[in-house]
Formats: C-alpha cells, structure tokens, sequence
C-alpha cells in the first residue's frame, strides 16, 4: 500500500471515530436547526422546501436574502439557526483538524 493511501486510510478512520463521540451534539444541534427552520417556515407561512432552504443557507452564513422573516418572533429563530450553524461548522472544522493531526503524528511515528 502506497502512502497516501495509508495516510488517507488513517485520515478518515480517524475521522469517522470523532464523528461517533461528537455525533450526539452534532445531531443536536442539527435538529434545532431544522426545528427553527420548520417553525419559522410555519410563521411565515413558506412550504417544507423553502424552509429548509433558508435553515441551510441561514446556518452556513451564506444569506442569499431571498427568503427573509417578517415577525420578530421568526427573526428571533434565525438568530438561533445562525448560531447554531456557526457552533456546527466549528465542530466540523475542529473534527478535521484534529484528524489532520493525527494522520500527521502517525506518518511521522512511521519513518
């Protein structure tokens, strides 16, 4: 087996093992993600579609802008999916990063 394979292999496998411990988070905070957007799509009165679509966009801090909430209460709920997207996308970044590192360790203990 050639080395990037075999660092790739250590990659993921280490990756995939942080995705078990943290996944009880990631999941939590996936679904108030998905229940603020079906609630703010109710509120608004928007279909299942395009709540869904605003969560992502929303979450990943994109913001197109062409879905905005009208009643406090919504915008109050995107605040909350805004959040939540950013505490995600640090969890996501912070998984890779540490496989990168261990990936890194384990290619130098191998020389």
């Amino acid at each position: 087996m050639n080395v990037k394979n075999q660092m790739r292999r250590v990659f993921f496998s280490v990756l995939f093992r942080q995705l078990g411990v943290v996944w009880p988070i990631l999941s939590g905070v996936l679904l108030v993600m998905v229940g603020s957007g079906l609630a703010i799509g109710f509120l608004e009165r928007w279909g299942v579609g395009d709540s869904l679509y605003f969560t992502f966009v929303t979450g990943l801090t994109i913001g197109y802008g062409d879905l905005v909430p009208q009643r406090a209460a919504s915008r109050l709920l995107a605040v909350v999916i805004g959040f939540s997207g950013i505490l995600m996308t640090g969890l996501v970044a912070a998984l890779i990063v540490q496989a990168l590192q261990e990936t890194a360790r384990d290619a130098r203990t191998r020389r």
